[in-house]
């Protein structure tokens, strides 16, 4: 088993789809909650066969933070990323290989929207990285 982050971004990816046009705050509160209801759907089935870890749905405010020398306070600044560049949620998997990743994502990629449609948006799957091993990192 391999585990997987599966990025969930307000925009972005290879083209962008027709149907990904309208913000979430503009669907109206049932297109809001079927598009839940269908998160939690792929949660389940995914809980189900032994494959969900976790999922969280992201705020799309954030600020950036860096270390700025010992005994200096934080720096922060922002947010100004595009918004293509803001994750919107994500979703940790636990499969056997990275084209099962590959068919989750696909699956959470069909989640309805405004409409009822699905969104076919572009879903980012990230392995996660594995402990040091011998001086390098693996999966």
């Amino acid at each position: 088993m391999a585990k997987y982050l599966l990025l969930k971004h307000y925009q972005g990816g290879p083209e962008r789809q027709p149907q990904c046009d309208v913000p979430m705050d503009q669907w109206t509160q049932q297109e809001v909650i079927d598009h839940v209801n269908f998160m939690n759907h792929v949660a389940d089935v995914l809980t189900e066969r032994g494959e969900f870890v976790d999922a969280q749905g992201l705020s799309p405010e954030g600020t950036f933070v860096r270390f700025d020398g010992e005994g200096k306070a934080p720096v922060t600044d922002g947010p100004f990323a595009e918004t293509k560049d803001l994750i919107a949620g994500w979703m940790a998997i636990d499969v056997d290989s990275v084209e099962r990743a590959h068919e989750v994502a696909a699956f959470l990629s069909s989640a309805p929207g405004s409409g009822g449609v699905p969104l076919e948006e572009w879903i980012e799957v990230r392995a996660f990285m594995g402990a040091p091993h011998n001086g390098t990192l693996g999966e």
